[in-house]
């Protein structure tokens, strides 16, 4: 990680589930039936914790005794200043800049409630290589972002589909509670998540934002 970014992202990591539209309507018919018989209304919160901090061309380790990794590229949002109930039309004031996130993740049984034990390994989330300042992004809402393991494109998608924009975003969370500056918001990852074995060399692009690349290599390797 860059020095800008390591002084300005240092506090919690919010993720956001289900913010692609591809990804809703993937999952609308599980949706209607019980118990909850309906979309979220609100946005589906869950933390990185700081142990799943991890940076550009880093190990990430894939835990032994599991079936699956998946990668989430994502688009980071770095909050600038303390945000409480910021209304919509202010709430790019509060940003400082943007990030790329890759927020690994075994396969998840649930949107609705994402497992701890599913998000927060140690080094589950990269973040890097730079932070961008706002005003050096046109639109963030016009940011191509792909995922590339082994140099193959395999993953691609456009925060055009976001189904809640950063300052929807941004309004509706400082609505309920502060974010602080420092605090990233991981704006959500799209449709179509795909697995990741040790020896794999995975790469994030935002259009704008640069690469960030990660190793995966397996527990053992990793602890010699």
């Amino acid at each position: 990680m860059s020095r800008a970014l390591l002084d300005t992202a240092t506090g919690t990591l919010f993720g956001v589930a289900l913010n692609y539209q591809g990804l809703v309507d993937q999952h609308l018919a599980q949706f209607h039936e019980a118990p909850y018989k309906q979309p979220p209304v609100k946005p589906v919160l869950f933390i990185k914790t700081p142990n799943t901090r991890n940076g550009h061309d880093q190990a990430v380790t894939y835990p032994a005794g599991v079936k699956h990794l998946q990668p989430g590229p994502a688009l980071g949002v770095v909050i600038g200043k303390n945000a409480s109930r910021v209304s919509e039309a202010q709430a790019l004031d509060y940003v400082a800049g943007y990030t790329i996130i890759n927020e690994f993740s075994l396969p998840e049984d649930s949107y609705y409630r994402p497992a701890v034990k599913a998000k927060c390994r140690d080094g589950f989330c990269a973040i890097g290589p730079e932070l961008i300042p706002r005003d050096q992004v046109k639109n963030p809402h016009a940011l191509s972002l792909k995922l590339l393991v082994n140099g193959e494109l395999r993953q691609e998608n456009s925060t055009a589909n976001f189904v809640r924009s950063i300052p929807q975003l941004i309004a509706e969370i400082s609505e309920f509670m502060t974010l602080y500056a420092g605090d990233v918001l991981i704006t959500g990852t799209p449709e179509g998540r795909v697995d990741v074995l040790p020896g794999d060399h995975v790469e994030v692009q935002i259009s704008g934002l640069g690469r960030l690349i990660n190793h995966i290599v397996a527990e053992q390797e990793a602890s010699v």
